[in-house]
């Protein structure tokens, strides 16, 4: 038990399961990576996992590995089968175990949602997000995955795992089974709730006996689908009371399928958003009971834990963003965190798009091997010119490995592009990467000089030893008739509130930035990402557990633009396609609930006193608008290179400007100052 003196006496508390005990209760949760698709890379997942471990995280759970051939490509087995795997995966268990922490296996059958032809599910029913049509399992082949669930925790036991996490949400295969949405079976895998929930159930069973009592089974359950068709209230508590009669450890809180269209754990979702779902099955079961989602400081866990809405946290994308987290929140130091945003840019996007996860405010994520921030051979003299993303992270992985480092910026205060960013609605969280900035520029000693514009002149009479330019970018100003009139006004002037806009207001250019502008200007009051009953309202969640799937019936509840707003963009495809992967459908689907207008295929004319003249298609348009804002895209800041005659590197904006990108502008600052 931690002593009244300990900062987080809840969050840090172990947790006795019996046969074992957790030294805090910060569960790392499960993520795909994208290491386990690369073969040989046990090392770097040890690597990994064991950086977290030391951390101080009590309990780990991998991302999911396939159990089925049924989710792999033709003549790829799963693991569990191939020679050698369980010495390889000794690695990972042995590196976890050294720093005093635990780790699962998460065991994970996609059904529907498999990439491949070979996909099986209950039913012949096509996911909304894959193109394939699953083949209706037989009754043979489902005999067939439960032992395959079994087999493969007898592999994960045998590989030093202390238990592993079956998942049984997320609209994945186990939960395909119990949900009449997508089990439309007559045999005695379907009908009945009954029928329904017995795979998980024979699963659990399977399981536990071939790994015996002393070994964790964590079981991830969905108890709000947030689709039409889902389970209740009461058949998710049912079958969680039957899980535990099977045998689980520990119940994990899922949340949300995959096709579901209402956001779970985006930046617009507001902290710790979901913990009153696992709060009312808490009431009703009694093993341990995990809740995740949206949980990014350890205030909020401690909050959480002490409302009683939980016994584990469950944290995956703040502990790629930090992987110090707990040891940070355990020393009092939680403002030394590097706490995760929710962007989704550098690990669910990347994955989606079939890249390997990292995290945008920490590069080294998935690349501990290769990306080592250590003490510099020789120590230099540094100047950034720049303090956005880019110079910000440059310069405190240079002062982290020893140089002196002095960072410049024109403006009055730090983070560039970023103080724009933070003033979106559903993009409050940007200010924490900004404050952990803030905090490490103090605590490594960078001497930062502010509304100081540097010439170049001046560099090159210094003693700097090497010059980083990161000072970004300008935006462009597009050639169109009447581009200077006073109705046309910038972005960052808008987003800045230099100006007073109009009720009517036309935004050229349908990019990131385009978006944000609307998202700002669509918005009157305080953002549904500070207030949970808000966020449930304005997307159709009935927080009393009355409605199936916690949506059927519901109607969403988003408050109109306070403006007339035109979205415009030259391409005559959809607008957003090039945004987020896991986020634009997001932003789209919530402009368009907020009533903005969006035009494709639009040829801008000219703007004068009536307005903004464009071609849309092949009609003539006329959009009567008290403002134009220009969002077409950005130019490189990079005149200081002219004539600089010491060493310099260009990063981040000032290389290359084509859409404002924090993730590659943070990665190759970090990646540019670890090898100076």
């Amino acid at each position: 038990m931690n002593s009244p003196e300990s900062p987080f006496p809840r969050l840090l508390e172990p947790l006795d399961l019996g046969f074992t005990k957790l030294r805090n209760r910060v569960l790392m949760g499960s993520m795909h990576t994208g290491l386990e698709d690369i073969p040989n890379s046990h090392q770097r997942m040890a690597a990994f996992y064991g950086e977290r471990a030391r951390g101080g995280v009590g309990l780990i759970v991998t991302g999911g590995f396939m159990a089925s051939k049924h989710c792999l490509p033709e003549n790829v087995e799963p693991l569990f089968k191939l020679p050698g795997e369980i010495e390889n995966h000794k690695l990972i268990t042995d590196a976890v175990h050294r720093e005093g922490g635990k780790i699962c296996l998460q065991i994970l059958h996609t059904g529907r949602y498999s990439r491949t032809e070979n996909l099986i599910a209950p039913s012949p029913i096509k996911s909304p997000i894959n193109k394939f049509v699953p083949k209706e399992a037989s009754a043979k082949t489902i005999e067939e995955e439960i032992e395959a669930f079994v087999d493969f925790a007898g592999f994960c036991q045998q590989a030093g795992y202390d238990g592993v996490e079956i998942m049984g949400s997320e609209g994945y295969f186990i939960n395909e089974f119990i949900v009449e949405r997508t089990n439309h079976r007559t045999d005695q895998w379907g009908g009945s709730y009954e029928n329904r929930m017995r795979l998980p159930l024979e699963i659990v069973r399977g399981v536990r006996a071939r790994v015996g009592e002393n070994f964790i089974i964590i079981f991830r359950l969905s108890m709000l689908d947030l689709v039409e068709g889902g389970s209740s209230f009461d058949e998710a508590v049912q079958l969680g009371l039957a899980l535990e009669k099977a045998g689980v450890t520990i119940i994990n809180t899922g949340i949300g399928w995959h096709e579901a269209q209402i956001p779970t754990i985006a930046t617009k979702v507001p902290r710790a958003a979901f913990t009153w779902v696992t709060a009312q099955f808490r009431q009703r079961l009694s093993v341990p009971l995990v809740t995740s989602n949206r949980i990014n400081t350890p205030e909020v866990a401690e909050e959480v834990l002490a409302r009683g809405d939980a016994d584990i946290i469950s944290m995956a994308r703040p502990l790629l963003a930090d992987a110090d987290f707990v040891n940070k929140a355990a020393a009092g130091s939680s403002a030394d965190i590097n706490t995760c945003i929710a962007c989704n840019q550098a690990c669910l996007d990347n994955i989606f798009n079939g890249q390997l996860t990292s995290c945008l405010v920490n590069p080294r994520a998935c690349h501990e091997l290769e990306l080592e921030i250590s003490r510099a051979a020789q120590c230099k003299n540094l100047a950034v010119i720049g303090a956005g993303p880019a110079g910000m992270a440059a310069a405190i992985t240079a002062a982290e490995r020893g140089h002196t480092v002095t960072l410049f910026d024109a403006d009055n205060k730090i983070g560039g592009q970023f103080n724009l960013a933070r003033q979106i609605p559903g993009k409050e969280e940007f200010s924490e990467t900004l404050r952990y900035y803030r905090r490490q520029l103090d605590k490594l000693g960078v001497q930062v000089k502010l509304n100081h514009r540097v010439t170049v002149d001046q560099l090159n009479a210094s003693d700097f030893d090497e010059v980083i330019l990161a000072t970004g970018i300008v935006p462009r100003v597009p050639a169109i008739e009447g581009i200077d009139h006073s109705s046309v006004v910038s972005y960052i002037d808008v987003i800045n509130g230099v100006i007073e806009i109009g009720d009517k207001v036309a935004i050229i250019g349908a990019g990131g930035i385009g978006f944000d502008t609307a998202e700002y200007l669509a918005h009157s009051g305080e953002s549904a990402s500070q207030n949970i009953p808000v966020f449930m309202a304005e997307w159709g969640i009935d927080m009393s557990f009355n409605s199936r799937g916690g949506i059927e019936g519901v109607e969403a509840e988003f408050e109109p633009s306070p403006r007339t707003i035109y979205l415009c963009q030259r391409k005559s495809e959809g607008l957003g396609k090039n945004l987020g992967k896991t986020t634009g459908w997001i932003h789209r689907l919530g402009l368009i609930k907020r009533g903005i207008k969006m035009l494709a295929g639009c040829q801008y004319q000219r703007i004068d006193d009536a307005g903004l003249h464009l071609m849309v298609g092949n009609e003539p348009k006329l959009l009567e608008v008290d403002h134009v804002v220009i969002c077409a895209g950005q130019e490189s800041r990079r005149e200081l290179g002219v004539g600089l005659h010491k060493t310099f590197h260009i990063i981040g904006g000032a290389d290359v400007a084509t859409e404002l990108d924090a993730k590659r502008a943070i990665d190759q600052g970090t990646r540019l100052a670890a090898q100076l």
